[in-house]
């Protein structure tokens, strides 16, 4: 389903992300583990075809930039930007014009429930907290009914139920056959269901974990030997 090929990003002399390479198959749960500063968001963004890069990354076969796999992307940002004029129900009915949805409604309605947003239909966006900001914008990017799905951060700022709520639909989509790319620094917020883990630092990829070849071993005892072993290196390093 995504195909990542010698992703390189740099701003100026600094190298957010170094020869990155991966794939998630559809039916995948990915996670992009890694403290702040690690690139994470740099290559989610540079995956959804908003940044420039080197290599080549493709969905479903369709180069990332392309209508084909933009059609076939929900994207959900680590800080959401809702329109400020449009209500909760205007921005999915936006959303839906935008990729020529027919019978959408009842999804949409489906959607605003599940995420307790049912009373907030016709607040505008720039009234909304950040938590209710977060549930609208999880909202247009499953409305579409993307192949893929790629959230970013997508659990801070939500309450218990929406944290409960955005989890199900992710165990869900698993099930429907979709492919999830989850990033986040949070690691007891995804530990209970993954099928493969990219631990990410410094700009690359420190290693690679699949929960089928690794059930017996703790995610976060693997994400903190990396992590704390490239600490200590480089120290060492920088005293000589």
């Amino acid at each position: 389903m995504v195909k990542v090929n010698n992703l390189t990003k740099k701003y100026g002399k600094l190298t957010a992300c170094d020869n990155i390479n991966l794939t998630i198959n559809s039916g995948e749960i990915a996670i992009l583990l890694g403290p702040n500063g690690a690139g994470k968001s740099t290559l989610i963004k540079s995956i959804c075809g908003l940044l420039r890069f080197s290599g080549t990354v493709t969905i479903d076969g369709f180069d990332n930039r392309s209508i084909e796999a933009k059609r076939i992307l929900g994207y959900v940002p680590e800080f959401p930007t809702p329109y400020p004029m449009l209500t909760v129900e205007e921005h999915l009915e936006f959303i839906a014009k935008a990729y020529r949805l027919r019978e959408w409604k009842e999804k949409a309605d489906n959607l605003i429930k599940r995420f307790d947003l049912d009373d907030k239909r016709n607040k505008l966006g720039k009234e909304l907290s950040k938590g209710m900001q977060q549930k609208v914008s999880v909202c247009c990017a499953l409305l579409p009914d993307p192949k893929l799905v790629i959230l970013d951060e997508p659990l801070v700022g939500l309450d218990p139920h929406g944290i409960r709520e955005l989890k199900n639909i992710i165990d869900e989509l698993r099930e429907e056959g979709k492919a999830l790319l989850v990033s986040t620094h949070i690691i007891d917020s995804i530990e209970e269901n993954w099928d493969v883990t990219f631990i990410m630092n410094k700009g690359r990829f420190a290693r690679e974990v699949k929960r089928k070849d690794n059930i017996d071993e703790n995610l976060e005892d693997v994400y903190f030997s990396i992590i704390d072993k490239e600490a200590q290196k480089a120290r060492r390093m920088k005293q000589g």
